[in-house]
C-alpha cells in the first residue's frame, strides 16, 4: 500500500511540475511584447510579464541575426566605466555587461584573454561557485564553450578573445548541469543577465531586471534557462548580475539603457554600475 502511494504521489507531483511549466510557457509566448526593430538590423523586445514563475518579471532582449555586417566585441581591460560608456566609446550600437569582477581592485575575477595576451584568470572562488563556461570570440563570432581550471591552465590558442563566466545554462538545447555549483546562486532569484545564440546563428543579449517588488522580481538559474529556452535558445551563458546587469541599446530613451538597472534601488533606468567589461555589437 505505502508503495502505491507513493507511486500515487510521484506521478500527481510530476503533473503539477508539467503543468505549471506549460503555464510558464504559454505566458511567455503569449506575452504582449514590445518589439522594435531598427534601421542597424536588431530586434529590441521586452515585456513585463505577471505570474510568471509565480512573480513578476521584467524582460529585455535584443537580438542579432547570424546575416548582420556586425562583429561582435568584447571590451575591458581599461578600468570601471558603466556598460553604457564602453559601449559609445567603442561605437557598439548594443551591449550588456561582461562578467564577475572585483568591485575594489576594479578586474576581472574570471579568465580574459586578448590573442596571445592572458589579462585576468579565473578565481578558485569562481571555478567553485559558478564558472563553467566561456563565450570565445573570434573574427566577431562568438561560440559559448565548457571551461574549468584544466581547460584554462593548457589553453594556448593565439587568436580571437576568450572570456569565462558561468554557469553555462543550455548546452545544445539541452538544461545543463548546476550541482557543482553555489546552491544558493543557483536557486535565489537575482536580476540576471545572460548571452544565448538560437539554432539559425542569432545571437540574443538578455537581461531580467530585479530587487523591485511589484514590478520586476528577478529569477533563479533554472527560470532564467527556462526562460531561454521558451525563446529559442540553443547554448546559453549567464554573466554577471544583480546591479551589474545593464542592456544598451543605442539612441534608445536617451541614455541608451532599456532595461532597469537595479544599482540605485529604484525601477528607473538612471541605477548603472561601473564595470569592469562589456559585450557589444559593433559596426563593421
Amino acid at each position: 500500500m505505502k508503495k502505491i502511494i507513493f507511486s500515487l504521489c510521484l506521478i500527481l507531483y510530476t503533473t503539477l511540475a508539467f503543468a505549471d511549466g506549460k503555464q510558464d510557457s504559454i505566458l511567455i509566448i503569449k506575452a504582449d511584447w514590445a518589439t522594435k526593430t531598427t534601421a542597424e538590423g536588431l530586434t529590441h523586445k521586452q515585456a513585463q510579464i505577471k505570474g510568471l514563475f509565480n512573480s513578476v518579471q521584467s524582460i529585455n532582449l535584443i537580438e542579432i541575426p547570424r546575416a548582420s555586417k556586425r562583429k561582435i566585441g568584447i571590451a575591458g581591460n581599461e578600468g570601471m566605466k558603466r556598460t553604457s560608456l564602453q559601449a559609445t566609446e567603442k561605437g557598439a550600437v548594443a551591449a550588456i555587461n561582461g562578467t564577475y569582477y572585483n568591485m575594489k581592485e576594479g578586474n576581472s575575477v574570471c579568465f580574459y584573454k586578448i590573442g596571445d595576451t592572458v589579462i585576468d584568470t579565473t578565481t578558485d572562488g569562481e571555478f567553485k561557485s559558478r564558472v563553467n563556461g566561456a563565450i570565445r570570440e573570434k573574427r566577431g563570432k562568438i561560440e559559448i564553450i565548457e571551461w574549468s581550471k584544466p581547460i584554462e591552465q593548457s589553453y594556448k590558442k593565439s587568436k580571437g578573445t576568450v572570456l569565462a563566466s558561468g554557469p553555462i545554462m543550455l548546452d545544445n538545447g539541452k538544461r545543463s548541469d548546476w550541482s557543482a555549483c553555489s546552491k544558493s546562486f543557483i536557486e535565489t532569484r537575482h536580476p540576471r543577465s545572460a548571452i544565448y545564440t538560437k539554432g539559425d546563428g542569432t545571437v540574443v543579449f538578455i537581461t531580467v531586471d530585479g530587487r523591485s517588488a511589484g514590478n520586476a522580481d528577478g529569477v533563479s538559474i533554472p527560470e532564467l534557462a527556462y526562460l531561454v529556452k521558451i525563446l529559442g535558445g540553443y547554448d546559453a551563458i549567464n554573466l554577471d548580475g544583480g546591479g551589474s546587469t545593464t542592456l544598451y541599446a543605442e539612441g534608445e530613451n536617451g541614455s541608451g539603457i532599456v532595461n532597469h538597472p537595479s544599482d540605485n534601488k529604484k525601477f528607473d533606468r538612471e541605477g548603472e554600475r561601473h564595470v569592469v567589461n562589456a559585450l557589444l555589437f559593433i559596426r563593421k
